[in-house]
């Protein structure tokens, strides 16, 4: 067996010359009014459509999963599934699949081991990350401790693997669970660069590809490799989906910065509060002063955080074009995830999923 080829996505975001004046207005990264949030939501809408059938399968079948004869399970578990989210990920699988004309029901399996591995990571991260949110709701850690959510993502992550075996597909399980390991370096790796304003675009982008990037890509190669086709389609999935996540967490690093916990489905700020260093902060710690460079060393490597702070690290943002630029390279991102999407059959599924591309970016207007 091949092992499956990961490639890497476009590019790299490098330190950029800035004049240090204009920039982005604030309020154009403030949450969208509801007819833009509308507008942004109808590019989901033929994703959504065209796998409402398999993923009416999908939720039945994590509900079954996360069955237990131990209360504390489900209710952890169920707490975190019910709250809601796009179920982004598992629908990728089975869009992907449906592309290549699969007609079995293994991608319904995969999809939904796609989202247990995902919840799995949510709970880990909050308690990495001592998230009190989480999708709008109070973090699973709040409620049931941090001993509680860690474990029960482990119970997940057992029950991925299992409908993973289940499905018969060793290239898939290998894709998958090479992925897991690889999201599981990419936790560590952020828990590295934490409250390190020494953090470089690199570092960054070596982060979010293990963290976030790989669980799109995995999700993605996973659909052609069970409809049988060749690796060439296996791999120019891995890439739109590498491609995509990406586009789609520098988004999300930005949202945190300029939009509201409703969209995000965290506090905004929380990325301040706990010294993450995602590429708007990186961005502006490159190009400031020494003052500047001060002010994000007591706020980042020391956590004094101060009324006011969140306020000021927005203003710096501006003035360096952050949020502006961050949106430039999650184009760019999304611009080769759609790139990639012309190798795979012409079909309303691949128009489908170029529509979503454009929906993860539209995210940030």
């Amino acid at each position: 067996m091949q092992a499956p080829v990961f490639p890497k996505p476009y590019s790299c975001v490098s330190a950029r010359d800035v004049s240090g004046k204009g920039g982005a207005d604030v309020e154009s990264f403030s949450t969208p009014p509801d007819a833009m949030r509308r507008e942004h939501t109808a590019l989901m809408e033929p994703l959504i459509r065209l796998t409402a059938h398999d993923m009416e399968h999908v939720n039945g079948l994590i509900l079954s999963r996360t069955g237990s004869d131990v209360a504390m399970i489900p209710e952890v578990a169920n707490h975190l599934i019910s709250s809601g989210g796009k179920r982004l990920r598992p629908m990728l699988t089975l869009a992907t699949a449906l592309m290549f004309g699969y007609e079995g029901d293994g991608h319904v399996k995969l999809a939904a081991a796609v989202e247990f591995m995902h919840t799995a990571t949510l709970l880990h991260d909050d308690v990495v990350d001592e998230s009190d949110m989480r999708r709008g709701r109070v973090a699973a850690r709040v409620n049931w401790g941090n001993e509680a959510s860690v474990l029960v993502g482990d119970f997940l992550l057992g029950q991925a693997f299992k409908m993973m075996v289940e499905v018969g597909s060793l290239t898939a399980l290998y894709i998958l669970s090479t992925a897991a390991a690889v999201i599981a370096e990419g936790e560590v790796m952020q828990l590295a660069a934490a409250k390190n304003i020494a953090t470089t675009p690199e570092d960054y982008f070596a982060v979010i590809r293990a963290k976030t990037a790989q669980l799109f890509s995995a999700a993605c190669a996973v659909g052609p490799v069970i409809a049988g086709r060749p690796e060439a389609d296996h791999n120019a999935c891995a890439l739109f989906g590498l491609n995509l996540g990406t586009a789609f967490q520098l988004v999300d690093d930005v949202l945190d910065y300029g939009g509201a916990s409703t969209t995000l489905g965290k506090n905004v700020g929380d990325d301040l509060r706990e010294g993450k260093m995602t590429l708007p902060a990186v961005l502006c710690i490159l190009e400031a002063t020494d003052q500047e460079r001060d002010f994000w060393v007591r706020v980042m490597e020391e956590g004094d955080l101060q009324d006011g702070d969140f306020t000021e690290a927005r203003r710096l943002m501006d003035k360096y074009r952050a949020l502006e630029r961050t949106v430039e390279e999650a184009r760019r991102y999304a611009d080769a995830a759609s790139a990639a999407l012309l190798a795979c059959p012409a079909n309303p599924v691949r128009d489908a999923l170029a529509s979503t591309v454009e929906f993860c970016i539209r995210r940030a207007s």
